[in-house]
């Protein structure tokens, strides 16, 4: 356990500055998952990825972005051509209706562009604030914190917030952390609970947050005493 974990914060800024410490120490190589050139293809990627593994996307978006490298040629595609190339990333048929339309919107009111404000990202079909939070921090270096599953899950288990509303949690985590590690820090927690911070069995034992995070299920060993 590094020194930086090891340590007892016991108020939420505490915790928050302990957090970030710990992933950049644990997680300091830090990329998004999904292989793409553009803000628009992360857009597509990451409406691929909803229910599939990122391996899977990335093994689908090469021949993709072939026939389609952006929004005016997704916005012209052939439905039933998008959906063979998508075919195993599952709910194919749905994505691929969700991606055309987003390509429309972006050529008919942003010049075939992805917009880089949140308020313009929210606007396109299919896309929230944890995907804009995404773009805006992987694809336009403009920092966000994109609350999925995994960082709703452990900013309460680490004792950050106790919303259970993704935009309270994004709100209470902005607050708490430091504006230039909001992006890098929410991908580092996404990495630790897939990794380590499980849903149903955490495996706590190996966590650098055990020796302090509040549920936690492990008890570190005391210390040997001294010899007299």
């Amino acid at each position: 356990m590094s020194p930086t974990a090891a340590r007892r914060p016991r108020t939420p800024a505490g915790r928050a500055r302990a957090v970030v410490e710990g992933l950049r120490e644990a997680y300091p190589d830090i990329v998004v998952p999904l292989d793409h050139a553009t803000p628009f293809q992360l857009l597509v990627a990451i409406i691929l990825s909803a229910q599939c593994t990122d391996a899977r996307v990335n093994q689908v978006t090469p021949a993709l972005f072939a026939a389609v490298p952006d929004a005016a040629a997704m916005a012209a595609a052939d439905p039933q051509e998008i959906e063979r190339l998508i075919y195993s990333t599952g709910f194919f048929r749905a994505k691929a209706r969700n991606l055309i339309a987003m390509a429309r919107a972006v050529v008919a009111r942003f010049g075939g562009e992805v917009p880089s404000r949140m308020e313009d990202l929210v606007s396109l079909p299919g896309v929230g604030r944890k995907t804009a939070n995404v773009i805006l921090g992987h694809g336009f270096r403009t920092p966000g914190i994109a609350v999925d599953t995994h960082v709703l899950r452990l900013s309460r288990r680490l004792g950050l917030t106790d919303a259970t509303d993704p935009v309270r949690v994004e709100r209470d985590l902005a607050a708490l952390w430091p504006r230039r590690e909001w992006t890098d820090t929410s991908l580092r927690l996404i990495y630790h609970g897939r990794q380590v911070c499980a849903a149903r069995t955490p495996r706590c034992e190996d966590c650098i947050f055990a020796g302090w995070c509040p549920s936690s299920r492990f008890t570190p060993p005391a210390p040997p005493r001294a010899a007299r």
